[in-house]
């Protein structure tokens, strides 16, 4: 999944955490959200401004992010 069209860096928004674009719901809200167990359809139930493909874009930012990290020892 391209989760650039879903997620943007913006330092005008949220301090330029990344967010969804058009929302000002942070990946880090969602990851949070599925961490604490909620699932996909209870997010969107309580935020229906959000799809399924913005959902899945955060976790793959988040793998992204994981997987360009570099362990210094």
């Amino acid at each position: 999944m391209n989760y650039t069209q879903y997620i943007e860096i913006n330092p005008e928004k949220r301090f330029g955490k990344p967010i969804i674009i058009g929302t000002r719901i942070s990946v880090y809200d969602v990851l949070s959200w599925l961490s604490e167990g909620l699932s996909v359809s209870d997010i969107i139930l309580d935020f229906p401004e959000l799809t399924e493909n913005q959902i899945k874009a955060c976790l793959s930012y988040a793998a992204d992010k994981e997987h360009k990290l570099r362990v210094v020892s």
